[in-house]
This record gives C-alpha cells, sequence and structure tokens, in this order.
C-alpha cells in the first residue's frame, strides 16, 4: 500500500474542514432554509400565498410575535425565562384601552382623553413597571426565573380581568373632536405598502442588534448568560442586567400589546394567551441555546418568521387549527433538538 505523503494529508485535511464548515454554515442557517421550504410549500399548494399583498399581510401578523420573541431573547441570552410578556401584552392592550376611552375624574365631573402619544409612554413605563418587578424578584430576591415570571403572568392577567370584568373595550380608533385620534394608525395605515408593524418591529429589531453587538450591555450579557459567575468576578453588574433585560422584556411586550389592539381596534383581557410559549419557539427554533449566552436578532427574527408564515400558511389551505397546533409544536421539538446536538457536546 502507498504510504501518504505530507501534501496529501493537508490536501485531506484542508478538504475535510471545507466540509465541516459547510455542514456548520448550513446548520447555523437552518431557521432560513426553513423559511424559504415553508413558502416554496405553501407557494405550490395555494395561488393566494406567493404574492407581495400577502406577504406583507402575513408579516403584519409576525410584527406581534417578533416584538415578543426579541424581548424573550434578550431574557434568554441571559440564562433566564420570561412566562409574563403574553399577560403582559394583554394587561398593556386593555391599559391603553382604557387610556382611549377615558378617564374619568368623578370628583371634579371631568372626562380626560390622553393624545395617543401618552398612551403609548403609560403604556411602554406600565410593561417596564411588570419587568422591573420580574427583575427584582430574580436578582436580589433569588426567585427562579420560571416561578417569578409564572406568578406575573397570573397577577397581569388577573389585573386585566380586574380592569374590564371580563369585557373587551372596543373602537379604539378615538374620537376627531376629543383630539386622540390615530390609535388605529400603529396596526392599519402603511409606510410606502409596509405596515406600520412591521416598521415599528424592524426599528426595535436593529435596537436590540446594535445593543447586543455595539455596546458594552450586549458584552455583559453574553458573558453573563454563559457563565455567571466568572462574569461577576470579572467586575460585570451581573444584577443589574438581569434587572433590565427584563425591564426591557416587558417593553417590548407592551409595544406588542399597542400593535395587536391597533390592528383589532379593540383590547381584550384574554389577548396575547400562550403567546409567551410563542415567543420562546421564535428565539429557540433561531438556534439561541436556553442554557444562556448563545443566541443573535437575526435567527430570532427568522424564528419568527418561520412561525407566522406556518401558522397563516396552514389557515390559507385550510387545515384545521388543531392541525396548526401539532405542526407548531412539531417544529419546536425539532428546533430544540437540533440545539441539543449542536450545543450537547459543549
Amino acid at each position: 500500500m502507498a504510504a501518504i505523503t505530507t501534501s496529501e494529508k493537508k490536501t485531506m485535511a484542508r478538504q475535510a474542514k471545507r466540509k465541516l464548515n459547510l455542514a456548520q454554515m448550513l446548520f447555523e442557517a437552518r431557521a432560513f432554509f426553513a423559511l424559504i421550504a415553508i413558502i416554496a410549500v405553501f407557494s405550490s399548494l395555494s395561488p393566494y400565498y406567493l404574492s407581495v399583498n400577502n406577504f406583507l399581510i402575513m408579516a403584519s401578523h409576525v410584527a406581534i410575535y417578533g416584538l415578543l420573541a426579541l424581548g424573550m431573547l434578550l431574557v434568554i441570552l441571559n440564562g433566564g425565562i420570561d412566562l409574563s410578556v403574553g399577560s403582559t401584552l394583554g394587561l398593556c392592550g386593555v391599559v391603553a384601552g382604557f387610556l382611549m376611552h377615558g378617564v374619568t375624574l368623578k370628583d371634579y365631573g371631568i372626562i380626560l382623553y390622553p393624545p395617543v402619544w401618552v398612551v403609548v409612554v403609560l403604556t411602554a413605563l406600565l410593561g417596564a413597571f411588570v419587568g422591573a418587578v420580574n427583575g427584582v424578584l430574580i436578582a436580589f430576591l433569588r426567585v427562579p426565573p420560571f416561578v417569578a415570571t409564572l406568578g406575573s403572568l397570573y397577577v397581569a392577567r388577573g389585573a386585566a380581568l380586574l380592569m374590564t370584568n371580563g369585557l373587551t373595550y372596543n373602537n379604539l380608533s378615538g374620537k376627531p373632536e376629543l383630539g386622540n385620534t390615530g390609535f388605529d394608525w400603529l396596526g392599519f395605515n402603511r409606510l410606502g405598502s409596509v405596515p406600520i408593524g412591521v416598521l415599528i418591529l424592524a426599528a426595535v429589531a436593529i435596537l436590540c442588534a446594535v445593543l447586543l453587538s455595539r455596546t458594552a450591555f450586549g458584552r455583559w450579557l453574553y458573558a453573563s448568560g454563559g457563565n455567571e459567575r466568572a462574569a461577576e468576578l470579572s467586575g460585570v453588574p451581573v444584577k443589574r442586567v438581569k434587572i433590565a433585560v427584563y425591564v426591557l422584556s416587558g417593553i417590548t411586550a407592551a409595544f406588542a400589546g399597542l400593535v395587536l389592539s391597533s390592528q383589532l381596534t379593540s383590547a381584550g383581557p384574554t389577548a396575547g394567551t400562550s403567546y409567551e410559549l410563542t415567543a420562546i419557539a421564535a428565539v429557540v427554533i433561531g438556534g439561541a441555546a436556553l442554557t444562556g449566552g448563545r443566541g443573535n436578532v437575526l435567527g430570532t427574527m427568522l424564528g419568527a418568521f418561520v412561525i407566522g408564515f406556518l401558522s397563516d400558511g396552514l389557515v390559507i389551505i385550510g387545515v384545521s387549527a388543531y392541525w396548526q397546533t401539532v405542526f407548531t409544536g412539531a417544529v419546536i421539538v425539532l428546533a430544540v433538538l437540533l440545539n441539543s446536538i449542536r450545543f450537547g457536546r459543549r
């Protein structure tokens, strides 16, 4: 048998390395290829799927999941979990509906109708408050993230039900004579044919990407999520980072609640039920590790579009809602399995 020369060994090593790099690239881009496959399959099954207008409509639906998923990404990068985002979405939507219908001051006999920008600011502050409560419970009182956010889930949902007595605030477009019109602008209007909700998602995604890649906070977040004890010994303000990610998650949930209420022109106390699971699924499908320290904004956005386009595609071809749940669950399990294969040895 002929001996293998040193140059042949080097050539074989380079070829093996190229194959490994190609396989790794394909594996890391699995969410993108899954999205392409979904578009191709449903385009062949329905003539209505592959159109610009339908894509824009589906993208406006994805905006809700995407906003929740961006906040969830920050929390998961920190090694935590936030089960309260769906309820925070519902509570913030109800508060926005309450404000749009007017705040009655019985002692003075007047009704205040705040402008839309005030409604947005107050709602965002409410989301930040819910996130801050979660962060303090987890960072300072050492409550496990699952337990703390599960409690917040019930409290926020209960508060929304108490505010409305189980009813829904309708007709949130406002009244011109009261100066509070324009709320439906968030959900219905378009800028250059692109829905405003999609533009809001894009803006928040860019801000998150810059935060993670260009700031000290982003480095602290990855470090504390990868190894919290080592990060703390290195001088990273671990507790402040932990509180900050839950505050940001609450704010993105508030924005999602505003966009959803605007799209529906109504706000109900049960809005956002189980949306926290969809947000987690989008982050996992995008390649983030539930153990923390691994993940990025692009992957999370692709994960949100995979879930949104899959759900809307099943609706378009007339698949039962029960089967939609089955397919979505199967995609989540497959994504977690692939992550286990990727990160298991590490």
